[in-house]
């Protein structure tokens, strides 16, 4: 190997490194903004200071001080109203480490990225979408933000349409991380039919439509309630007046309990079945091995996620329980994108995968 060669291959593999260790701290900052949602800590740093608010309180009079703001808005009125400061400090601790969590991604992004930049590792190709990662991760700083302003002033909790947003770009920004990271394995795509491909593109799109749902469960605090299965408030449909029973009509798709948790319950199913078809599909059509080990993880994964899912809700979401069901989320969307990124459309007819190859002369 040339030594050119070797330093485009060491590079390579620091890259490689870099957006690993970007993408494990995206994963940590998903189940720590779970874990300040559960506590219902959000709320309790009511200022956004992106450079000195990098620092706790650090005296007793600080933390007083911090306490006080907390008690202007209405969570602490209707909720927490004569809780003590070490309860306060609780809560501060969850969001604080949120926010720094956050601080740190942004660091860790875009220090090495300059670095790779400056010694010419990037590939002009790579550029421009590691820039796109980068600004949607500042986006989500902005939107961090904008979502806990909704709690401030006149609700006691944050917007559950902001909520989704926040998470679901979360997600979106995981996936874009993953997705460049397999992106550069040295191991090429499998060749499969289009279908195939497009089956495993449905799947990864499902599964980031159902985080959405699940986030405006969330919002809602929707896990709360029906908390039955299979039968949701003694029936398995519920009537159609008692889902759209808000004008206008595509209101009862954010705000009403009842139709939120139905449509996250329904997605589930349509993922849990399409997942399933897609292994029957693979394992009819494509004879490579990890093509079928990709759609067999994927719909293993979907299957463990749908059994969390319900035993979350009939325990009427433990912290655990929620946590763990939010971060097994974090890896279906994991494998989702290693699946898709893993194939890519041949241009050879479907009857090439049935048909085993010719045996060579002798």
């Amino acid at each position: 190997m040339t030594p050119d060669a070797t330093s485009r291959r060491d590079s390579n593999r620091a890259i490689r490194l870099w957006l690993l260790a970007v993408a494990a701290l995206i994963f940590a900052m998903v189940l720590v903004g779970g874990a300040t949602r559960l506590t219902e800590s959000g709320l309790s740093i009511v200022e956004w200071k992106p450079v000195t608010g990098t620092l706790p309180p650090l005296s007793h009079e600080a933390w007083q001080a911090e306490f006080g703001k907390y008690k202007t808005i209405p969570q602490y009125t209707a909720r927490n109203h004569g809780m003590t400061l070490d309860e306060f400090q609780t809560i501060y601790w969850w969001e604080w480490t949120h926010r720094l969590l956050g601080r740190v991604i942004g660091a860790a992004f875009l220090l090495p990225f300059l670095f790779f930049l400056w010694r010419g590792d990037i590939a002009p190709g790579l550029r421009g979408r590691l820039w796109l990662i980068f600004g949607l991760g500042a986006l989500q700083g902005a939107v961090g933000w904008w979502m806990v302003a909704s709690g401030l002033s006149e609700r006691v909790e944050v917007s559950q349409y902001r909520l989704a947003v926040h998470l679901t770009l979360a997600a979106l920004i995981y996936a874009g991380v993953a997705w460049t990271l397999f992106g550069l394995s040295e191991r090429k795509p499998l060749e499969v039919p289009a279908r195939i491909r497009a089956g495993a593109v449905a799947l990864l799109v499902l599964v980031l439509v159902q985080i959405y749902l699940g986030a405006l469960v969330a919002g809602l605090r929707a896990g709360l309630i029906y908390n039955t299965w299979p039968l949701m408030d003694g029936v398995l449909l519920p009537k159609p007046a008692d889902l759209f029973f808000t004008t206008p009509w595509w209101r009862n798709l954010f705000e009403n309990t009842l139709t939120v948790q139905f449509n996250h319950r329904m997605t589930a199913y349509v993922l849990w079945g399409v997942s399933l078809l897609h292994v029957l599909a693979v394992m009819r059509t494509v004879r490579s091995g990890p093509a079928q080990t990709g759609a067999l993880a994927l719909a293993g994964a979907v299957t463990v996620q749908a059994a969390l899912g319900i035993l979350t809700l009939l325990y009427q979401v433990p912290i655990g329980l929620a946590l763990l069901h939010q971060g097994v989320a974090m890896v279906v969307l994991t494998i989702a994108v290693a699946h898709v990124a893993n194939l890519r459309t041949a241009l050879t007819t479907e009857h090439a995968y049935r048909t085993a190859p010719p045996s060579p002369a002798s």
